[in-house]
């Protein structure tokens, strides 16, 4: 009797065992997941500022003045670089000079072209000005019974006049990569503009709705306590 109770009883010992076994194992990922690509990224940018180091000339290089190599030393210099010139662009002198380099540099076959389309979204996304990726919309993608979050951007004047009905220029992000996707026109009537900030949509995107889901779960809960 004894021998047979506890062999029912065996496999519910081996089945907590490998459930606590797999608790333990998620909970470590989650905590070694997000620092470990944190690191990662953290060393990738290091290693990538610190290629700016071979601008120097070999007897500045700061591995043979102080003898042994000290990450991190690439990004005093780049935002030194960067810095500097901002600075020079802030006077007359630096913008002229600018200008005619640009000019040159768009005259390059290719490289002009490449340049010239990178300058613009670069524009756009750091100087602040326009409405692109200004605006969060819900459209219509991939079939009519679905909804994608998008972000408005701007519709070339020349396809504004073929089109017949008031459109708007959308990026459709990939998940869990948003620096891939769609660019589509769409009627501005079959859009709904999300009072969403661009970064808590980038972060929902990116988290597949997961860091979304979470923040509504803390705002939620806020509002418990607060009632």
């Amino acid at each position: 009797m004894h021998s047979s109770h506890s062999g029912a009883e065996e496999p519910l010992m081996i089945e907590t065992w490998s459930q606590r076994m797999k608790k333990y194992l998620i909970t470590g990922l989650l905590v070694w997941v997000p620092l470990g690509i944190t690191l990662w990224v953290l060393d990738f940018t290091i290693g990538t500022m610190d290629q700016t180091l071979l601008l120097l000339p070999d007897g500045w290089h700061p591995d043979r003045v102080l003898g042994h190599h000290i990450p991190g030393l690439g990004i005093i210099l780049t935002l030194a670089v960067v810095g500097v010139t901002g600075l020079l662009m802030r006077n007359v002198f630096g913008q002229r000079l600018w200008e005619q380099s640009e000019k040159a540099m768009l005259h390059v076959p290719f490289f002009g072209s490449i340049y010239k389309g990178v300058k613009q979204v670069s524009d756009t996304l750091l100087s602040g000005s326009g409405n692109s990726f200004r605006k969060v919309l819900l459209v219509r993608y991939p079939h009519p019974d679905a909804w994608s979050l998008a972000f408005q951007t701007s519709v070339p004047g020349e396809i504004d006049e073929q089109l017949p009905d008031e459109h708007v220029a959308v990026f459709i992000p990939t998940t869990p990569s948003p620096v891939n996707g769609f660019y589509f026109f769409v009627r501005k009537a079959d859009t709904i503009a999300l009072d969403m900030s661009v970064d808590v949509a980038l972060r929902a995107i990116v988290s597949m709705g997961v860091v979304a889901a979470a923040d509504h779960g803390k705002h939620h809960a806020a509002l418990q306590d607060s009632i």
